[in-house]
């Protein structure tokens, strides 16, 4: 993109947004349309014009609207065609040399108005990986790993890594990360004989929440053709640890509670016992008291004299 820039600025004045990159993968024989976020305009002072940039060359126009429709030299052929109403370019990938970044711009007095860009590759030949299963707390950490195979070794330039991730309820997978010129993350097969190559590929993601749910999977461009790896599958769920954990404080409360009841009524008990027994002590001495003192009272001789006889 630096040197599709580069270039045009010596002939033109770049007026760039390009904030976004897409990337589409065709099989070769296939039909690809490729969307131009411009629109068209009836102002005669301004046309659009289709860009394309292959990998170590320079950016080289394919097709504009100044004065209708008119192909570039090479294009003209039946391979590229344009929506005369959207300016959408439709590619017959027959030839894998039309692998490339293709931009859509609106030029105005030599003035280019890019917006977004679209990275298109070859789809190699499919490999059927495992899924691989993750389930993840919010909050947590984690590291993805993807391997690719099947890359070829004949193929000497840099690797650009592309990340995916499909999720719940998306009708196409969204590019979540890209970075280039990663060859050197790539290790030789244990084939000496073999040309493929096995490449590992790491993504770590931070402080997951229920949105990074979905389907991640990594994939390998380079000479104009893309490789896809394996496909973890990611699983968020509600971290209810704290829940467990004031669930558990809460069980050693009412224990401890429940224990120190338990003693109050023992003791309680144990006082009334006791109590009781002191009660019936004090009663029965006061009984023998009562049944001393009356005894001793009727064994007592009488201090009365007998009446004299006349």
């Amino acid at each position: 993109m630096i040197t599709l820039l580069t270039t045009l600025c010596l002939f033109t004045t770049v007026n760039t947004e390009m904030s976004e990159l897409h990337v589409r993968t065709v099989r070769s024989g296939s039909n690809v349309t490729i969307k131009c976020d411009q629109n068209m305009d009836n102002d005669n002072k301004k046309y659009l014009s289709w860009y394309k940039q292959s990998s170590g060359k320079v950016p080289e126009y394919v097709v504009r609207s100044f004065q209708g429709i008119r192909y570039a030299s090479g294009s003209n052929d039946g391979r590229f065609t344009v929506d005369k109403e959207t300016f959408d370019l439709t590619i017959n990938a027959k030839n894998e040399e039309d692998a490339g970044l293709y931009f859509c711009g609106k030029v105005k007095a030599n003035v280019v108005e890019f917006g977004s860009g679209t990275h298109l590759l070859y789809q190699g030949e499919k490999i059927h990986h495992p899924v691989t299963e993750m389930v993840i707390k919010t909050g947590d950490s984690a590291t993805l790993q993807c391997s690719v195979q099947s890359l070829n070794s004949n193929c000497s330039g840099d690797h650009s890594v592309y990340w995916f991730r499909h999720g719940s309820g998306e009708s196409h997978p969204g590019i979540i990360y890209t970075h280039g010129n990663r060859s050197d993350e790539c290790e030789k097969s244990s084939e000496t004989d073999s040309p493929t190559q096995s490449c590992v590929y790491k993504l770590p993601k931070r402080n997951l929440s229920l949105s990074d749910a979905g389907t991640y999977y990594c994939a390998v461009a380079a000479c104009g053709r893309i490789v896809f790896g394996n496909q973890t599958k990611v699983n968020v769920q509600e971290n209810n640890s704290w829940i467990v954990i004031t669930l558990t404080i809460l069980n050693v409360i009412f224990a401890i509670v429940i224990i120190l009841l338990i003693g109050v009524l023992l003791k309680n008990h144990r006082n009334g016992t006791f109590n009781s027994h002191l009660s019936y002590t004090d009663q029965a001495e006061d009984t023998k008291v009562l049944n001393y003192a009356a005894l001793n009272f009727a064994m007592k001789p009488s201090s009365s004299r007998p009446p004299r006889i006349q």
